[in-house]
Parts: structure tokens; C-alpha cells; sequence
């Protein structure tokens, strides 16, 4: 097993313990003990992931995320004592590929991190069908996605979703669904986290994400993905909050 990963935790035994597992499983570790160090080390060393402590001095594990998701499409992992749905939401919503919350087990920690590197790696190793709907197609092979031409950046969990409702055109994937097939391995994942994934992709690729022409709900089943028209298609009625 090879890979750098980036961990940013400002609790030195939290980063050590870390440091331990992840360095077992044969990977290289580094370490930063706040914010701006972590912006740093990414910018110097380019890491193949980082983990996001989001309680840190200076720039937050959040400020951090944000600001790497514009420079970059590492995989980002964000750790935090933030339970509610609403706080785990958010953190996705910065353009986290994925979360753990504390206190932990340092086994599911490498597994998320295993995970998220073999989805990361198959990216480059090509040989795969270009999926095409529309004028909007998925490359999983490259890891690229373009609509009319136009490169569109997406994180990990964006691109998975993306890639499992293209792979099979106007056929209604459920949340769950969803989950299983985009997210492998993370059985924690609440449905709601679909959603918030699902209006960063659109913010992406539509021109008018209030009215997407590719990623569609379907009213009390979940999303498809359809040839989209000339103009923009009025999005079906909103599922209420649970």
C-alpha cells in the first residue's frame, strides 16, 4: 500500500495514533498542527489525502477544506466532534469527499481512507467507457466529467454519484441505492448526505441548478439521470424535510 497522506489534528496524541495505523498499513504520514501548517504542506507536498481535524487554531478544519476544494481535487476527510446532521452536512457541503466523528475507531478511520484512495487511484488508470447523456458525459477512467466541452470539477463522492446514475440513463436510483453503489464502504452515511451532494453537482453542472436538466428527483423515490432537453426541465415538486 503506497500514498501520502496529509493529518491535520492539532491534539498530538490524536495525530500520533493516527500516525501509527495509517504508517502499519504502509502508508507515508505527515502532520500539521493547525490550519495554516496544513495549507501549507499541501501546497509543498502535494499529498494524495488529507485528514481534517475540524477544531483547529487559526483557519478551522472547515476554512481548510474550503479552500483546498477550490485549489485542488484531493480526497478530503474531515474528522470532527460534530454530531448533528446538520454539522455533518455542512462540512460536506464545503467539498469534503467524507466524514468520521469522535471518538472513532483508528480501523474504520483506514478503511474510510482505504476507500477513498482506490477510488481516487482507479481515476487514472483509464480503460473505462465514456459515459454520455446528452451533452454531458463521465469519463471514469480519467476521473473527468464535461458538459458541452466544458471541464466541470468534481470531489470523489460527487463523481461517484454522478457516475452510478449516467451508467444507466432515466432508471430511478433510491438514496439508499445510491449510498451502496457511490459510497461503498461507508454504511454511516445518511441519506440526507445524498442530498447535500446532490445540490453541490448540480451547482456544477446546470446552468440553473433550480431547474436541472441532468440530475432529477423523482418525487418519493429519489434521483435519476435523463437525457436533458433543449431548455431547461422545471425540477419535479420538492420531497418534504424529514
Amino acid at each position: 500500500m503506497t500514498g501520502r497522506i496529509l493529518v491535520a489534528e492539532d491534539d498530538p496524541k490524536q495525530a500520533n495514533l493516527v500516525r501509527i495505523y495509517l504508517e502499519r498499513e504502509g502508508y507515508r504520514v505527515l502532520l500539521a498542527a493547525d490550519g495554516r501548517a496544513a495549507l501549507e504542506q499541501c501546497r509543498s507536498r502535494r499529498p494524495d489525502l488529507v485528514i481534517l481535524d475540524v477544531m483547529m487554531p487559526g483557519l478551522d478544519g472547515l476554512d481548510v477544506c474550503r479552500i483546498l476544494r477550490f485549489e485542488s481535487d484531493v480526497p478530503l476527510l474531515l474528522l470532527t466532534a460534530r454530531t448533528t446532521e446538520d454539522d455533518i452536512l455542512r462540512g460536506l457541503d464545503t467539498g469534503a469527499d467524507d466524514y468520521i466523528t469522535k471518538p472513532y475507531s483508528p480501523r474504520q478511520l483506514v478503511a474510510r481512507v482505504r476507500v477513498l484512495l482506490r477510488r481516487a487511484g482507479a481515476a487514472g488508470q483509464g480503460g473505462d467507457e465514456v459515459l454520455r447523456v446528452g451533452d454531458l458525459e463521465v469519463d471514469p477512467g480519467r476521473f473527468e466529467v464535461r458538459v458541452a466541452g466544458r471541464p466541470v470539477a468534481l470531489t470523489a463522492k460527487e463523481f461517484g454519484i454522478l457516475e452510478t446514475l449516467a451508467r444507466d440513463p432515466g432508471r430511478v436510483f433510491t438514496r439508499a441505492q445510491i449510498i451502496d453503489r457511490a459510497f461503498g464502504f461507508d454504511q454511516f452515511v445518511l441519506e440526507r448526505t445524498v442530498d447535500a451532494h446532490v445540490v453541490n453537482l448540480r451547482r456544477k453542472l446546470e446552468q440553473d441548478p433550480g431547474r436541472p436538466r441532468y440530475v432529477q428527483t423523482v418525487f418519493g423515490r429519489g434521483y435519476r439521470i435523463a437525457e436533458p432537453t433543449p431548455g431547461p426541465t422545471p425540477e419535479p415538486t420538492p420531497e418534504p424535510t424529514p
